[in-house]
């Protein structure tokens, strides 16, 4: 094994360069669509506190084995989108010209170990260094074959290519290590416009996996400024093709819909994914009341909801809840939140506290549903009840004082009747705000007929 020499990337951090842009080549698949790669601001390289944190010593490392070996490595997708606009990237993808094969003669050769090879037949190859950083490093490819779920690939070595198979304009950029941006179709203009838009022909990027419909709500929600802006050819591609999310798992279409609900303008979003008639493939069979939801979306939205409270202003009954479940495979607790909320969220009246209602709720299921608090906040949540929901997240849950071993004491009969006794002493204390000692509780058992006991 022969050490790996780590060259410093000086120019990662230059502040100004003086960039001659190279003429784009012709694009078979988008005719009259070419644009030239981009770098930062048309002449700069990007020089940011955030770019600069992305070069950890294991990076630098990865980055000279490439170098060496006469491969190009650049980040790619979301963390470009990401590093544009001054967020810290959580995760990062790499696009290199090298292959598969290439890229494990390289690593075994520089010792470095490799993990979760599964993804090698899609490009992708995990390498772990110095055991310490992961990276995942994709080959760039191109699309051959495609039923709307998957596709088989050929790899490429040519960057417009492999943004051609992208779904958006916003995820198809690449960033060099040494800060140039490779923008082939105006993602970083759309960037700054705040505009979402596929690449290309939208009917073709659909037809090529049906989830970008979803892909396409949700960036929407997350850099569109305004709602309802959408291009109407965009708007036609998706009425056109919104049958395609029926052969789409339940749990990559909750993926994003959970997304979609807790990003920017999720009201309109979903008025709209509900105008294309896409919510009957999101498990919402029944009659979907979409005026329903934007009040609940907009009186809660600044109570951090989950995902699923606000799902369930969309559903009618529990019957709903566990047809929704059929079809995207929620988990239990979303389930189990879903059902909560539908049976508990109408209107619930106490004279002089109007907190009762729901400390009722949480000490009589107490015992029986370990998350009733968290579930109770939820409802809350989706009523928009602020005050009250901060005064419950900080109520100290008192504890039911009497126990089956004092009836037991105080001579109660065990058998069907000595539940429904310990339940009936339970009311009491709970209609006493929760006051009334074991003493006193207990006493009333003496005045209680043997028969009602």
């Amino acid at each position: 094994m022969r050490p790996t020499t780590l060259w410093p990337l000086r120019i990662a951090f230059q502040k100004a360069f003086q960039l001659t842009p190279r003429p784009a080549k012709p694009s078979l698949r988008f005719p009259g669509s070419v644009r030239p790669a981009s770098a930062i601001g048309d002449d700069m390289k990007l020089d940011t506190p955030e770019f600069r944190a992305v070069f950890t010593p294991e990076l630098r490392q990865l980055a000279e084995i490439f170098r060496l070996n006469n491969h190009e490595l650049r980040i790619a997708g979301g963390a470009v989108r990401d590093l544009l606009t001054r967020k810290q990237p959580e995760d990062i993808d790499f696009a290199t010209t090298a292959t598969p094969c290439e890229m494990k003669e390289m690593f075994e050769r520089e010792g470095i170990r490799m993990l979760n090879t599964k993804g090698e037949k899609h490009g992708t190859i995990t390498a772990r260094l110095n055991d310490r950083e992961n990276f995942e490093v994709t080959t760039l490819r191109v699309d051959r074959v495609t039923d709307g779920r998957h596709a088989e690939v050929e790899f490429t070595k040519d960057w417009r290519t492999d943004a051609e198979r992208r779904d958006l304009t916003i995820n198809s950029m690449f960033l060099g290590l040494d800060g140039t941006l490779v923008d082939f179709f105006n993602g970083k203009a759309d960037l700054e416009q705040h505009r979402v838009a596929f690449v290309g022909d939208p009917t073709a990027r659909i037809r090529e996996d049906y989830l970008r419909i979803l892909r396409y709500f949700r960036f929407y929600g997350r850099i569109a400024d305004e709602p309802n802006l959408h291009c109407a050819e965009t708007l036609q591609a998706i009425r056109e093709n919104g049958d395609g999310l029926a052969g789409i798992s339940g749990e990559r279409i909750w993926s994003e819909v959970k997304k979609i609900l807790t990003g920017n303008h999720a009201a309109s979003l979903i008025e709209c994914m509900h105008d294309l008639q896409l919510t009957q493939y999101m498990g919402l069979t029944g009659i979907t009341n979409i005026t329903n939801f934007r009040r609940v979306w907009e009186r809660s939205r600044s109570l951090d909801p989950k995902p699923m409270t606000l799902l369930s202003a969309l559903l009618r009954s529990q019957m709903e809840v566990l047809e929704l479940e059929a079809r995207l495979k929620i988990s239990a607790d979303e389930r189990k939140t879903a059902l909560f909320i539908v049976a508990e969220r109408d209107d619930k009246y106490h004279p002089s506290n109007p907190l009762k209602p729901y400390q009722d709720i949480v000490v009589s299921l107490q015992g029986k549903e370990k998350n009733v608090l968290a579930y109770t906040l939820e409802v809350l949540k989706y009523r928009g009840e602020k005050d009250l929901l901060d005064r419950l997240g900080h109520w100290e849950i008192p504890k039911f004082p009497v126990s089956g071993k004092d009836l037991i004491e105080a001579g109660v009969p065990k058998g069907k009747e000595f539940g429904k006794c310990l339940e009936r002493l339970k009311e009491k204390w709970m209609e006493s705000d929760f006051l009334m000692s074991r003493e006193d509780l207990l006493k009333t058992l003496a005045h209680t007929p043997k028969s009602d006991r």
